[in-house]
C-alpha cells in the first residue's frame, strides 16, 4: 500500500527497511517532468533516438528540473529495418499455433529489448547499458510496459521464476486482453505464481536500473473494467524489488477509481491518447477540474503527454511534422497543466527544438507553479471563460489562471471578493516575467480566442 504524506513514508523507510527495502522511499514527491518516446516515434524508437533525446535534456533541460527518459510501448518487437507499423501484432502459425514474430523472452517468460533497435541489450544485457547512460548524464530511466504475462510465455509454458513448478498457462487469464494490442494475457491475481511473475519483473527492472514504469491497459472505457487486482500486484511487486520506481497507469482511468488509484499509483492518465487539436484540448478543460482535489505528493492525475514540437516521425498518428497547435495553444495547453499540476512529459523529439519549444519548457516561474503551488482549484467556468487558482505554500499569495476557451477574443474578468481572496494584489504575469502593477477589488484583460494568461498574486 503506498503511503500518502512525506512523514508516513518516512517512518515506513526506517521501521521496515529490513522487509522492503528501498522501495519505500518516496517517489513523484511532486508532478515527475520528463520524456516520453511515443509521440515522435510510436512503437519503433531505437537506442540511438534515447540516447539523443537524453543527452539534450541533460545539457539543456535538466537545470529546470526535466528528469525522465522513458522508452514507450514495443521495445521487445522485432519491428523489420525501416518499420513504422503502429500496435504491431503476432500472428499464429496454421500447423501448431506458434506466435510470430517470436519475442526476445527470457527462460521465465520476460520480454527482453530487440537487440536490432536496442543493440547494447544483446546477450541477455536488457537496458542495463541504456539506464546506465541515462544515469550517467544525471537523469533518470523509464520504461513502458503492457500489463500481463506475453502469449508466447502461456504458448511455451514458460517456468515461473520463484516457483516450484508453476508455469505461464496456470496464471494466464486468457479471457482478458487488450483490445488494441494481441501480445498479452491478462494474469489471474488468485492463482499462485501471479504475484511471483509480477514480482520476477520488477526485479528484472532493477537490475536494469528502472526509475519508472508506464503500465499500459489498466483501464479503458466502460466495457473494459480497471484492473484493480493486477494494479495491486504491480505495486507491490514494487515494494518487493528494492529500488523506487514511479508508478503510471494508462490510459483513460475512470473517476470512480480514483480513490484505489491514489493509493497504489503514482500517477495515472484521465483521459485517452491527448493529441494536438484544440477539440482534445478543450476537453481536458472538463476533466482537470474534479481531479484535481487528488493531487499531492506521489498522487498525480495526469493529463498526458506535451504533443509540442516535432511529432510523428515514426508514428504514430498522422504525417511527420511540428504540432498542429498554434503558439496560442500551447501556451494555454502549458498554463493548463501547471496550475492543474499535471506530471509533465514532452512528446516531441527534443533535438529539433526551436526557441518557442525552449519558452514554453524552461520558465521557471511557470515550472514553479506545476511543482510547488497547492490545492489548485477551477473557480469560475462560464460562457467558455474560465480561471483557476491554486496556493503558494506558507503564504497568503495565489496563482491564477485565465482562460478563453471560445473561437473569438474576451475579456475576462477575475473579481477578487467572488473567489475570497483578498481585495488588492500586486500581479504578475509569469509567462512574461512582467510584473502589471497593483489591482484593487479585480483583475481584468483581453485574451484572444483559445488563449490564457498565467499570474502571480501577492499581497
Amino acid at each position: 500500500m503506498k503511503i500518502k504524506t512525506f512523514f508516513q513514508s518516512l517512518f515506513i523507510v526506517f521501521s521496515l527497511v529490513p522487509i522492503y527495502g528501498q522501495s519505500q522511499i518516496p517517489v513523484a514527491q511532486t508532478p515527475p517532468m520528463g520524456w516520453n518516446s511515443y509521440d515522435c516515434f510510436g512503437a519503433a524508437v531505437t537506442e540511438a533516438e534515447v540516447r539523443e533525446n537524453a543527452k539534450f535534456m541533460a545539457e539543456n533541460l535538466k537545470e529546470f528540473g526535466w528528469e525522465y527518459i522513458v522508452v514507450d510501448y514495443c521495445w521487445f518487437y522485432p519491428h523489420p529495418p525501416g518499420s513504422i507499423q503502429q500496435n504491431p501484432p503476432q500472428f499464429r502459425l496454421p500447423q501448431d499455433n506458434a506466435p510470430v514474430p517470436w519475442m526476445p523472452m527470457d527462460e521465465f517468460g520476460r520480454l527482453l529489448p530487440d537487440p536490432a533497435k536496442f543493440p547494447s541489450s544483446a546477450h541477455g544485457n536488457g537496458f542495463k547499458e541504456l539506464a546506465d547512460y541515462v544515469h550517467s548524464l544525471g537523469l533518470k530511466f523509464g520504461i513502458h510496459v503492457m500489463r500481463g504475462i506475453p502469449r508466447q510465455a502461456v504458448w511455451s509454458d514458460s517456468p515461473i521464476m520463484g516457483t516450484d513448478g508453476i508455469t505461464a498457462s496456470m496464471i494466464a487469464d486468457t479471457s482478458s486482453y487488450c483490445p488494441w494490442l494481441n501480445s498479452m494475457w491478462g494474469l489471474d491475481m488468485g492463482q499462485p505464481g501471479a504475484q511471483e511473475y509480477y514480482n520476477s519483473l520488477f526485479e528484472l527492472y532493477a537490475e536494469w536500473g528502472v526509475d519508472y514504469v508506464k503500465i499500459d491497459d489498466m483501464d479503458m472505457n466502460r466495457k473494459i473494467t480497471y484492473h484493480q487486482e493486477e494494479s495491486e500486484g504491480y505495486r507491490k511487486a514494487i515494494e518487493n524489488c528494492g529500488r523506487p520506481m514511479v508508478m503510471s497507469l494508462s490510459p483513460n482511468t475512470h473517476f470512480e477509481h480514483r480513490d484505489h488509484m491514489s493509493e497504489y499509483a503514482d500517477m495515472w492518465r484521465i483521459s485517452a491518447d491527448f493529441w494536438d487539436t484544440w477539440e482534445k484540448l478543450k476537453l481536458q478543460f472538463e476533466r482537470c477540474p474534479k481531479w484535481s482535489y487528488i493531487s499531492g505528493p506521489g498522487s498525480w492525475p495526469d493529463a498526458d503527454m506535451l504533443p509540442i514540437g516535432n511529432l510523428r516521425l515514426r508514428g504514430p498518428k498522422g504525417k511527420p511534422g511540428p504540432t498542429d497547435f498554434t503558439e496560442t495553444e500551447q501556451y494555454t495547453m502549458l498554463s493548463l497543466w501547471s496550475i492543474f499540476r499535471s506530471p509533465l512529459m514532452i512528446g516531441a523529439n527534443m533535438v529539433d527544438a526551436d526557441d518557442l519549444f525552449f519558452d514554453l519548457l524552461t520558465n521557471d516561474e511557470v515550472l514553479d507553479v506545476n511543482q510547488n503551488s497547492e490545492n489548485a482549484r477551477e473557480v469560475y467556468n462560464v460562457d467558455e471563460s474560465v480561471i483557476w487558482l491554486s496556493d503558494i505554500p506558507d503564504s497568503d499569495n495565489k496563482y491564477m489562471a485565465l482562460f478563453n476557451l471560445s473561437d473569438i477574443e474576451k475579456e475576462v474578468t477575475a473579481t477578487f471578493s467572488s473567489f475570497k481572496l483578498w481585495s488588492s494584489y500586486n500581479i504578475r504575469n509569469l509567462w512574461k516575467k512582467e510584473d502589471l502593477g497593483k489591482f484593487k477589488k479585480s483583475y481584468s484583460t483581453t485574451i484572444p480566442p483559445h488563449g490564457s494568461v498565467l499570474l502571480k498574486l501577492s499581497k
